[in-house]
């Protein structure tokens, strides 16, 4: 039996995972006949392995191998982001109710009982390749357009899919190595996803989270909440470096000065910007005496007036940043 390798310019593909080599056959030479480009693996462990090279279209998967089951298989298929959108049609003779859940629950998307019927796999391969096409297609468009969204499963939060974009920005403002790892939405935004689904439920809206790291800041809000099986969230950064940049020049500030009077203009409090900025409020407070002097005003008020008022006058080509 010949393998035939990636050619995504003419076919769908296909990874069978069995450790019968009569099955694999067959199998092998249905799909082939029909137009897919076919893969096959014969364990668990090299199931895993050409997932991850090839990343095929969808995956055929045997419940009872030895060593490393079907079961194991798929969930550690879904615990990868690279791996996890993938289809999983389970084969097997194991048709009692528990083990059907058991297949659900490890992940699988459909399943086939045995002896395999060809004619019904590809029928059941057709549809789900359908599903996953109209679903690469959306999320192709989001990331063609530079939109920023991921989705998580609310259950345990792992992040089912995310635009490049969004990748970025998570990986930038929190942990890498540990997004890569757990392929888990940080605890926080976890914790604010549950508190915003719990408002909706009697009709009140939550605000929208806020990550600040520097000048910069990351603000997370819902898209869908509807679904049981996955929320989608939306990611927008926004940047005062400009403005604090300007601060600077126009009115001889530090940087900590111009970043405490940028939140000082927002209306936060010395608490709230303390929190912002990893100091105390008494810290604040001091910069804000030094920033009242240079200004030469002595209220909040009016040190965020003068500051608006003299960059709204300001053409762009005059402040050099």
């Amino acid at each position: 039996m010949s393998i035939n390798y990636l050619d995504r310019r003419t076919a769908n593909v296909v990874l069978i995972v069995d450790d019968v080599p009569e099955n694999l056959a067959v199998l092998h030479d249905a799909l082939d006949e029909s137009g897919y480009t076919v893969l096959v693996a014969n364990h668990g462990k090299a199931a895993l392995e050409r997932a991850a090279q090839a990343l095929p279209d969808i995956i055929l998967l045997d419940v009872l191998m030895p060593g490393m089951d079907g079961l194991e298989v798929c969930r550690r298929l879904k615990e990868s982001l690279l791996t996890r959108h993938i289809p999983v049609i389970f084969m097997t003779g194991l048709t009692e109710a528990e083990h059907v859940v058991s297949a659900f629950e490890a992940g699988g998307t459909d399943y086939v009982t045995k002896p395999i019927r060809t004619v019904e796999v590809l029928a059941r391969i057709s549809a789900h390749m359908v599903t996953a096409g109209q679903m690469h297609q959306a999320r192709n468009a989001l990331d063609a357009f530079g939109n920023a969204m991921f989705a998580i499963t609310p259950l345990d939060g792992k992040i089912v899919w995310q635009t490049p974009l969004a990748r970025q920005w998570l990986h930038t403002y929190f942990d890498a190595d540990a997004l890569h790892l757990s392929a888990t939405a940080p605890a926080i935004v976890m914790t604010w996803l549950t508190a915003t689904q719990q408002a909706s439920t009697v009709n009140q809206r939550h605000a929208d989270l806020m990550i600040v790291q520097g000048a910069k800041r990351l603000l997370f809000s819902v898209a869908d909440m509807s679904s049981t099986e996955q929320w989608t969230v939306v990611l927008k950064e926004e940047s005062d470096a400009a403005q604090i940049e300007a601060m600077m020049l126009i009115f001889k500030l530090t940087q900590r000065e111009s970043e405490v009077l940028n939140w000082v203009i927002k209306g936060k409090t010395n608490r709230d910007i303390g929190e912002i900025l990893g100091t105390s409020p008494r810290t604040i407070n001091k910069h804000l005496e030094h920033v009242f002097i240079k200004l030469g005003v002595e209220t909040r008020t009016s040190a965020a007036s003068l500051v608006m008022s003299k960059i709204r006058a300001i053409k762009p080509e005059q402040v050099m940043l």
